[in-house]
């Protein structure tokens, strides 16, 4: 099987960029199928980027999460780099007055099929304001690395919509990114006669990462493997909290601790969990929470991706914790995506109910159980929008 993203399909077609001044919306996943760049590669090809455009972490990926990214040139090819990422969160969209002279925006960024990874809001809030503006969009797909079959959790409350829950979706979603772009299309009512969108040629949904058979590159500093990916909708939650998620060790989102948490312990009562094993391990992080300090907790490998249910997972891992060790486990008090006023657990679960079920020690399962009939609901909808068989 061969699989050719949208970016490798407008190569071979590039000569359609003939005389067009074109924003490029990417980062550094964005290669092609020969592992180039894909602005170095258009720009080889005789049709340069008039204009790059950065999204959370920088256009290269050099700036760790909610840490702004300035506007720059690109210092391989002096073109313009405007940051959709700064000090505040007015920065997340675009200024209309970034698409002045362009008449096109080209999207090519790797998702990793979890609503709270921020490049879907960049892509699909870039393509609306430049819509708006009279500027084409040309979303150019690539494959959903968790596959697209398997839909897992509920949307977000009208009151919880952020960067990290800005569309009405589960947190493992099954879409693409031009999928998802299409969606809120329709939700918004947007002209499209505008939008194009790429689809990748040799993917189905049942087709995870291992089999697109292309090497995987990080798509932001904290996702440096497909494991990684496997366990971030889950494992993204310990965001919320005062626990470490690993980040500041060569294994975020696989080492979960804190100073003070038992290893064997945790492990043990992660043990019925289907598809993930728990191994009890300490970890001293680098930077970010607990940086220098030696935290107890666990390592979670990924044993069975076909049965192993991410977010599910991560529920009952913040249940856990919070049980076992009270006097260590704590939600995040600190300002979350530029958001201040509700708690991140919120924001990243669409709502208040698993916060307080936690906090109580009751209802989590019923809340769990009502995920079902959502899924159901959110799997008729996305229907009309599926690129893919």
């Amino acid at each position: 099987m061969i699989i050719e993203t949208g970016a490798d399909r407008l190569l071979v077609s590039s000569r359609r960029l003939a005389g067009r001044q074109y924003g490029l919306l990417a980062h550094g996943a964005s290669v092609t199928a020969r592992q180039i760049p894909l602005h170095l590669a258009l720009r080889a090809a005789g049709y340069p980027p008039t204009a790059l455009f950065g999204p959370e972490h920088g256009y290269y990926g050099v700036e760790q999460d909610m840490v702004a990214s300035r506007d720059h040139r690109d210092p391989w090819t002096g073109v313009p780099i405007l940051s959709l990422y700064g000090d505040g969160e007015h920065t997340l969209r675009p200024d209309p007055s970034a698409f002045t002279g362009l008449d096109l925006l080209v999207i090519d960024l790797q998702d990793v099929g979890s609503r709270y990874y921020t490049y879907i809001a960049t892509a699909i809030w870039a393509a609306e304001v430049a819509l708006e503006q009279g500027v084409e969009v040309w979303v150019l797909d690539r494959p959903n690395p968790l596959g697209g079959d398997i839909v897992e959790g509920i949307g977000v409350g009208a009151a919880y919509h952020s960067f990290v829950g800005a569309f009405d979706t589960p947190v493992r979603h099954g879409l693409t990114l031009a999928e998802l772009t299409m969606l809120e299309a329709k939700r918004r009512h947007w002209d499209t006669s505008g939008l194009l969108c790429l689809a990748v040629r040799g993917w189905r949904r049942a087709h995870a990462w291992p089999a697109t058979h292309r090497p995987w590159i990080a798509p932001s500093p904290n996702m440096p493997t497909y494991t990684t990916a496997q366990l971030y909708p889950g494992g993204c939650l310990i965001e919320a909290t005062t626990l470490s998620e690993g980040r500041g060790t060569t294994r975020p989102f696989q080492l979960i601790g804190a100073p003070g948490i038992d290893p064997p312990r945790l492990a043990a009562a992660l043990v019925d969990h289907p598809g993930v094993t728990a191994i009890p391990t300490y970890f001293k992080p680098q930077f970010q929470k607990h940086a220098g300090e030696v935290c107890g907790g666990v390592e979670l490998v990924v044993t069975e991706p076909a049965i192993f249910q991410p977010y599910r997972f991560g529920i009952h891992l913040l249940a856990t914790i919070a049980r076992l060790t009270p006097d260590v486990f704590a939600w995040r008090a600190e300002p979350y995506e530029f958001v201040s006023d509700r708690p991140a657990i919120d924001l990243l679960t669409g709502g208040s109910a698993c916060r307080e079920a936690i906090e109580t020690g009751e209802g989590l399962e019923e809340w769990i159980a009502s995920w079902e009939e959502a899924e159901m609901t959110f799997k008729e909808e996305r229907r009309d929008v599926l690129l893919y068989l």
